[in-house]
């Protein structure tokens, strides 16, 4: 029989199914809550959609769909009995929620960490995690200290979600030996359909056990999985189909910018700016966006996550992109913003943010 580790604290699944716990801690008491539900049966679960492409929407999960989820992730991954998972992530979302289920679903020992920046600094066990979820910044945080480098590298599989990895976090985990899986998926696909393994300059993202794919029209990723809450999901992902049950990740079809009659995808451009951006600045937050203007339809516009003294940096920057990108793909002006607008999941909300200056 499974338990959750909270600190010093254990609590069985028998206990935790008879609610027979006093806890003042908010994320402890949520997520040993849900997890109360889920042992005493409960079939319908709402949830929240991130809002990262618009305004979140709450939808109602089945058990049998993330029953469904957790078992296609087990056989993807060869999961062993009763493994040890690592939860640091919200739970309230369903990334989070998805590796309670998992834990429970698998007769796991799930060791809980209030989410933070670096959830493994002060983390101190004696056994090897089998399994753990992170988000892109969290691993960021991880990478810049040696002992949390270490325990990193010594979880058997991680998985990365929430928002897309940067080039040189991709970088850094191959660099660094991680055996690490980038996830594609959504809440209405109940978390992942598909995870592409970080060891090449490409991620290719392999389907999770009978899940199927295909495009329209437009190139849009379509999605008939058993734990989606369609039988045929239609996404605004621009995906290639690579081979059966594969496929590379282009970019979000509504982050295109039309910028005089010439079509740019936001997320390609960004990860050609990075290596510009990340010598001047850093490793900082970024991203493009296409700004309304008469003549063009949008202009293409670029927002940096910095202080706001660094106002001839972003000059120095515009110049090198002028010279370096082409014509339509350096950014007419540039908007610093010490922080951007996110969404609950940590995603930005670029138009919430955009609106900030425009």
């Amino acid at each position: 029989m499974g338990q959750v580790i909270f600190k010093d604290q254990i609590y069985t699944f028998d206990q935790i199914r008879t609610g027979n716990w006093q806890q003042d801690d908010k994320y402890l008491s949520q997520s040993l809550e849900f997890c109360k539900e889920w042992l005493n049966g409960k079939t319908d679960f709402e949830l929240s959609t991130s809002g990262s492409t618009g305004k979140p929407k709450s939808i109602n999960i089945k058990r049998s769909q993330m029953e469904l989820s957790a078992a296609a992730t087990k056989a993807f991954f060869k999961i062993n009995k009763s493994p040890k998972l690592l939860v640091c992530i919200n739970t309230q979302m369903i990334g989070g929620k998805m590796m309670l289920v998992r834990g429970l679903c698998w007769d796991a020992d799930i060791y809980l960490i209030t989410p933070e920046a670096n959830p493994l600094i002060d983390l101190s066990l004696q056994k090897k995690i089998d399994f753990c979820a992170m988000v892109p910044l969290q691993v960021e945080a991880c990478l810049k200290e040696s002992i949390s480098t270490t325990k990193l590298s010594d979880i058997e599989t991680l998985i990365i979600g929430g928002a897309p990895p940067s080039q040189s976090l991709i970088q850094k985990i191959k660099t660094t030996g991680i055996n690490a899986f980038q996830t594609y998926g959504m809440t209405e696909t109940v978390s992942h359909i598909a995870l592409a393994k970080i060891n090449a300059s490409q991620l290719i993202y392999h389907t999770l056990p009978n899940v199927k794919i295909g495009t329209d029209d437009a190139n849009r990723l379509w999605i008939e999985a058993p734990m989606a809450i369609e039988k045929r999901l239609q996404t605004n992902d621009l995906v290639e189909i690579v081979a059966d049950g594969a496929f590379r990740w282009i970019g979000r079809a509504d982050f295109t910018i039309n910028s005089g009659g010439i079509k740019i995808l936001a997320e390609a451009l960004e990860a050609e700016l990075q290596k510009y951006i990340e010598a001047i600045f850093g490793g900082i937050q970024y991203f493009v966006f296409g700004q309304n203007d008469e003549k063009l339809g949008q202009r293409l516009v670029l927002f940096l996550e910095t202080k706001e003294g660094d106002n001839n940096k972003a000059q120095e920057l515009l110049m090198i992109l002028k010279k370096e990108m082409k014509k339509y793909h350096y950014p007419k002006e540039i908007f610093i913003l010490e922080a951007f607008i996110k969404t609950p999941s940590g995603k930005i909300n670029r138009t919430k943010t955009s609106e900030l200056c425009f």
